[in-house]
């Protein structure tokens, strides 16, 4: 694992989102194409932000999200409404090429198990990703993984639902263990001194049960963005 530190998390979003610029030119370099799933949350969307200046082939970009908030179409709380206000509203992205979970008012209804389906169908023809983004909660949750919740403990299941959700919204769609580890890489974002205990517990190797965010892991390598503050206890 890489562990990154930075002085402020201004500075973290714009070092991300360069880092991350340099990664997907480089998949595009070696494969004419590239692949990112996005995250949502306060560093996410700022990385985002910072992310819109980048020199990329925009058309050439197949974008994912790792988790969504089960909620309707356009809703500011979900993570595509949030990627899109922050990012893709001012880039040239294909629009055939943008891959969000399914809303709540979607074809599939208010069905947070048909939307997880729908999606696992989507992934089943994707064999890994370039880069994976993720964030971190003060309780170490990651996606929409929470610990010691059926979701988090999931190995056969490309996606899943996720009920009763300890923080809201209560209803969500998100990626497996599994489905996360089959990036080239895995980079995970988190700022402020209240993630400081979960950093610290998931850099020294808790269980994903009581951790969910040590188990995210990629095959090439895992990256840790923090601020002084969220890698205080390290």
């Amino acid at each position: 694992m890489t562990v990154l530190v930075y002085d402020t998390s201004e500075e973290l979003a714009s070092a991300t989102a360069e880092r991350l610029a340099a990664a997907l030119a480089s998949a595009q370099a070696a494969n004419g194409t590239a692949s990112v799933v996005l995250t949502g949350g306060r560093t996410g969307n700022a990385v985002m932000a910072a992310l819109r200046s980048a020199t990329l082939d925009w058309s050439s970009l197949d974008i994912y999200w790792g988790d969504e908030r089960f909620l309707p179409s356009g809703d500011p709380e979900r993570n595509e409404t949030q990627a899109r206000e922050a990012l893709l509203d001012h880039v040239p992205v294909s629009p055939g090429r943008v891959h969000p979970m399914a809303p709540s008012d979607g074809e599939f209804g208010d069905d947070p198990d048909a939307a997880a389906e729908a999606y696992a169908v989507l992934l089943n023809d994707v064999a890994s990703f370039d880069v994976l983004l993720l964030g971190v909660g003060e309780e170490g949750h990651t996606a929409s993984m929470f610990p010691h919740s059926p979701a988090v403990g999931e190995t056969a299941r490309v996606t899943v639902a996720v009920r009763d959700c300890p923080k809201p919204p209560p209803t969500r769609v998100t990626m497996t263990l599994p489905t996360i580890g089959r990036a080239h890489e895995v980079w995970l974002m988190t700022t402020g001194a209240a993630k400081a205990e979960a950093v610290a517990a998931a850099l020294a190797g808790a269980n994903p049960d009581d951790i969910p965010a040590a188990g995210a892991r990629g095959q090439r390598d895992t990256l840790w963005f923090l601020d002084k503050a969220a890698a205080a206890r390290l």
